[in-house]
């Protein structure tokens, strides 16, 4: 009987338990019986045993339900090779409850860092296979991720309501959306949300360009101005230092994120009043969108197949709307970031929408 182990790692999103489902479903369909290992709380429950066999119900109902059945955790890959506090080898760990479980593959959901952690595994002989996780869309290999497009329509939702309490008392508003490295979410929902400026990681801004773009919109006889932030938006005097120094100045800072501190110099600059809304970790809850509820269930069979022809150390992914394998060397470690260039942002720019930059 085909043994498979599902564990889902990082943080959490929407469709997660919908693309395992997707997964199961398949296998039950094509095999008629096979025995599913859940580890609970992501590679922690791979690393300490923590498991239970599930059962062909249990995935059923949960096409809808957001969050994870299994429980999930952030287990750093730069702390993987390092044992912990009772020197236990974490990688052993895993290796060892793969092989106790007697698992014919390990299908892990997650984002870059769990990726990272997956290649690792297979390259240490176990059989993986991966589907892409994640609210902010940046991992390579796939134009899309599930996840996204629910936080998208959450981040979109909290800027659409923000609009006409701007709008009634003529006030500049930013929203601050997730998103550290990359700035995906906050593009589209920025877009979608009718923002009228949209400040990115990617592209570094310049206080003074994005307090011009507010006079400018107030000159034009427009009470309110909408500015859409990523959680890691940078500014160009912030972009030129070094890593370490800009850490430095990030302990020494006031300020709990870039929105607070994008206020009190657009204030300086503009005497216009901020207010500032984060709705942050809704932005990973809830139900999954439609969209979502397709493309998982998408890459869960997609996933089942790769299994069936034990076609391992793949992630699963989607270009141009078409399912696809990607190996798993090619993925872990790297970021799909936002190209300054890309036509997306020159299509917002004639639209009025600035950057900053």
């Amino acid at each position: 009987m085909l043994r498979i182990g599902l564990l889902t790692s990082g943080g959490d999103c929407q469709a997660l338990n919908a693309a395992m489902r997707g997964v199961v479903k398949t296998l039950y369909n094509r095999l008629g019986d096979v025995e599913i290992y859940g580890f609970e709380e992501g590679y922690k429950g791979l690393i300490y045993g923590k498991y239970r066999l599930l059962a062909n119900w249990e995935f059923s109902g949960i096409l809808t339900k957001g969050g994870t059945i299994l429980g999930s955790s952030r287990q750093p890959f730069k702390l993987m090779r390092v044992p912990d506090e009772n020197g236990l080898d974490k990688v052993e760990a895993m290796k060892q409850t793969y092989h106790k479980l007697c698992l014919d593959c390990l299908v892990i959901l997650g984002g870059n860092g769990t990726h990272k952690t997956a290649n690792l595994l297979s390259e240490e002989g176990l059989n993986v296979v991966t589907l892409p996780k994640t609210i902010d869309n940046d991992i390579w290999g796939t134009d899309m991720t599930f996840g996204f497009q629910s936080a998208v329509n959450i981040a979109t939702d909290a800027i659409d309501c923000i609009h006409t309490t701007a709008a009634s008392h003529g006030r500049v508003f930013i929203v601050e959306v997730m998103g550290h490295k990359v700035g995906w979410l906050t593009l589209h929902a920025g877009i979608a949300g009718g923002a009228d400026i949209i400040l990115l990681p990617e592209i570094p801004y310049d206080i003074k360009k994005v307090a011009d773009a507010i006079d400018r919109r107030e000159k034009a006889g427009k009470r309110f101005t909408i500015l859409a932030v990523a959680e890691g938006a940078i500014s160009k005097e912030d972009a030129a230092l070094s890593k370490k120094e800009f850490k430095e100045k990030q302990k020494r800072s006031k300020y709990p994120s870039i929105s607070y501190e994008l206020a009190d110099r657009i204030k300086e600059l503009t005497g216009q009043e901020i207010r500032i809304t984060v709705p942050g970790h809704t932005q990973r809850g809830g139900s999954p969108c439609p969209y979502d509820r397709v493309i998982s269930t998408r890459f869960g069979a997609a996933a089942a197949d790769l299994i069936l022809k034990k076609d391992y150390g793949y992630m699963v992914g989607i270009i141009n709307g078409e399912i696809t394998k990607v190996p798993l060397s090619e993925v872990a470690g790297k970021l799909k970031m936002i190209d300054p260039d890309c036509s997306i942002i020159k299509e917002a720019k004639n639209v009025g929408i600035s950057f900053g930059d």
